[in-house]
């Protein structure tokens, strides 16, 4: 028999396995003069847009709203799993888009020189927010937080943050390769800013429920 917590989390794995496939069928969708692995590659960039803004806004939402913020919960960690596997899925089938099996030609030239340009900041930024999205998803499991310890492990999951800005690097240097029009660079800065906003808004909760426990008086308005 399957206990609540596995059931939930069977659930939550269920939904958000659908909910990917879904936002991928639909992005692909809006792109119907580009080729099918271009749509696959751009499908699957939306969903794992969409699922690591989902995770990083749970810490901040829990501490705003004043509730208990632990070192991992199930929602968050499923979120950035599918978050983990939808980027990596569109790393691999992105490398195949522009220059068809020839890899390496996204990160140097014809000369072997290391790209400089947009599209080689674009796929720098990439590569290492998808290693660190592969780091972050191995560590996603009850064994490597017993293994390497609550703060050895809170410490490995902060990569997430640095994973989110090469992914926003990578983000918007792709709309500007490929010129992509207003409303999806819309999506993409919308998304970004309410992320921002987020974690600038909790990190003000905690540091002013910080001074409150402190005995340090906030400023009169």
């Amino acid at each position: 028999m399957l206990n609540n917590r596995t059931r939930r989390r069977l659930l939550h794995h269920i939904l958000l396995g659908l909910g990917s496939v879904t936002l991928t069928v639909i992005f692909m969708q809006l792109f119907p003069k580009r080729d099918f692995i271009s749509r696959v590659s751009i499908g699957t960039a939306y969903p794992a847009l969409f699922l690591t803004a989902a995770a990083l806004m749970l810490g901040p939402l829990n501490v705003l709203r004043r509730k208990a913020n632990p070192v991992s919960f199930d929602l968050r960690r499923d979120l950035g799993i599918w978050a983990g596997i939808s980027a990596l899925a569109h790393t691999a089938i992105g490398l195949n888009v522009h220059l068809r099996g020839r890899m390496w030609l996204y990160f140097v030239d014809e000369n072997h020189h290391l790209r400089w340009d947009a599209f080689g900041f674009g796929n720098y930024t990439g590569a290492v927010a998808a290693l660190l999205f592969a780091l972050l998803l191995v560590l996603s499991n009850d064994i490597s937080l017993r293994k390497l310890g609550v703060e050895r492990w809170k410490s490995l999951q902060r990569w997430a943050y640095a994973a989110v800005v090469l992914t926003a690097g990578h983000a918007i240097a792709y709309q500007q390769i490929e010129k992509r029009i207003a409303p999806f660079q819309m999506v993409l800065y919308v998304v970004l800013g309410i992320v921002f906003a987020f974690q600038i808004a909790g990190a003000l909760k905690v540091r002013d429920s910080t001074n409150v426990a402190s005995g340090v008086a906030a400023p009169s308005s």
